[in-house]
């Protein structure tokens, strides 16, 4: 290539090996006309949401009072500058008298629920109703208990609706948000069934978009003009699409770990027996509890039994998709009362459970897991400023592949290096996140920089058009 073109190299990020086109080619040409028009598609639509949404006015939110001044000084943590950050940049949004749409993004663990926490208050405090609404009813009801603690001494009246509630207590619940007798409601997709009517919603913040169905999706998209919306987003975004969206999107980044979290000591070990009993009797004798990754629901029965006798004296539970929803709910309940020791479990713990006295994790077979997955797994411990320990466990045969990917998990030791090193994965799900997954296999196809490009020139290019 000449050199005076090399500017218009950039690095490939993308989940698949790319398919190479040769120069000159038209297929090549075909991919990004293809992609172009789906870019432009999507910069419609989010042109079209801000549109509506500058034209939708309502009444601003209160400024803080002492409610507020309570709820915060309630925080055993000290908060990271992002966050404070974010808090600001959303009470400032809820004090405009347009409709807020900001997407918080950040590290497992870095604290973006309390965010929300507080801009549900703020909303409750000026007599408007707040929702939370989330994609499974285990990180539903987890919400609900740790928010019921945090709010014990405020009169804030709170409820969770979810399908596993009796039709009865259902009926209850909705009836009282129609007549605003509840303030702040946690819940899962059953919110956006039609016979649920609030007196007054102010407020919905959506729990990782992402892992919604299109149908919920799209009900989502026709209440987003007008409510005030907070979407939290579980994996970094990457900094280039950040650029692409910003003149769009609101959007927070909260990329600093909280004061006093440690790194995750992480090993990367052949499978053993002896690994196994060591780390979980150093756990169990200092008062905590252990994660145990089993990734397959056929056979995690038997890892269980192996288990058993393996440390005869520890209490299990089990966790899978497969179980029904009231026994998983009851499991993670029996786990975060601390009943349960080591919960044997599939990857259902990748997606946002937090539990501060849960500091080891073991994986039986790392092979199995993909780098995003593994990484948002290992997030799920080390919560706190005790030292949490990650044992990947691997059998006899290390393939390359597996090898590199487990190496970029060790290097990825030191906190919110989702953001430093390029865990590709990682990178185009972030994307996926905020842009929603069909544009994900768009990136796939022409990399996540050329993707960023076309999305910024899209945006402008509307821009002019419209202005």
């Amino acid at each position: 290539m000449p050199l005076g073109l090399k500017g218009k190299l950039s690095r490939y990020i993308g989940f698949v090996e790319p398919k190479i086109s040769r120069l000159g080619s038209p297929f090549w040409q075909r991919t990004k006309r293809k992609i172009k028009e789906e870019v432009e598609k999507l910069a419609r639509e989010l042109l079209e949401i801000a549109a509506i949404r500058e034209i939708t006015p309502r009444p601003p939110y209160l400024s803080e009072d002492i409610i507020n001044l309570q709820l915060d000084s309630s925080f055993q943590f000290e908060e990271t500058p992002d966050q404070s950050q974010a808090i600001e940049d959303i009470k400032k949004d809820l004090e405009k008298p347009e409709p807020m749409d900001r997407i918080v993004c950040g590290d497992v663990g870095f604290g973006k629920t309390e965010v929300a926490l507080r801009a549900m208050i703020k909303v409750v405090n000026s007599g408007y109703q707040a929702a939370m609404i989330c994609p499974t009813t285990i990180l539903a009801s987890q919400h609900f208990q740790n928010f019921k603690e945090r709010l014990k001494n405020l009169p804030v009246k709170m409820a969770m609706l979810s399908r596993l509630q009796s039709k009865k207590k259902q009926k209850e619940i909705i009836n009282d948000l129609k007549n605003g007798k509840i303030d702040l409601v946690v819940a899962t997709h059953r919110i956006l069934s039609f016979d649920v009517v609030f007196k007054n919603l102010g407020l919905l913040v959506i729990d990782d978009e992402q892992r919604f169905g299109v149908r919920q999706k799209e009900k989502l998209k026709k209440i987003r003009a007008s409510l005030d919306i907070l979407s939290l987003s579980a994996t970094p975004i990457p900094r280039t699409l950040y650029m692409a969206l910003s003149s769009l999107k609101d959007i927070s980044l909260i990329q600093t770990p909280p004061v006093g979290r440690l790194p995750v000591k992480t090993s990367i070990l052949p499978f053993s027996e002896k690994i196994i009993k060591k780390a979980v009797e150093k756990e169990v004798s200092r008062g905590g509890q252990i994660y145990y990754l089993h990734n397959r629901v056929e056979t995690i029965g038997t890892a269980r039994k192996f288990l058993e006798n393996l440390i005869p004296q520890v209490k299990f539970g089990i966790a899978h998709g497969r179980l029904k929803e009231k026994e998983l709910v009851r499991v993670m309940e029996d786990f975060q009362s601390k009943s349960i020791d080591v919960l044997v479990a599939t990857t259902i713990i990748e997606n946002g459970l937090d539990l501060p006295n849960v500091n080891t994790l073991i994986v039986a077979d790392s092979t199995r897991l993909g780098l995003a997955e593994a990484y948002q797994i290992r997030g799920r411990i080390g919560r706190s400023h005790i030292q949490a320990f990650a044992y990947f466990l691997y059998g006899s045969h290390l393939t390359d592949k597996s090898k590199m990917r487990l190496d970029a998990l060790k290097e990825a030791e030191e906190l919110g290096s989702g953001y430093k090193i390029a865990l590709k994965d990682l990178e185009i799900r972030g994307a996926g996140n905020v842009l929603g997954k069909e544009q994900s296999g768009n990136i796939n196809q022409v990399g996540l920089n050329l993707y960023c490009q076309m999305l910024s020139e899209a945006i402008e290019k509307m821009k002019r058009s419209q202005g």
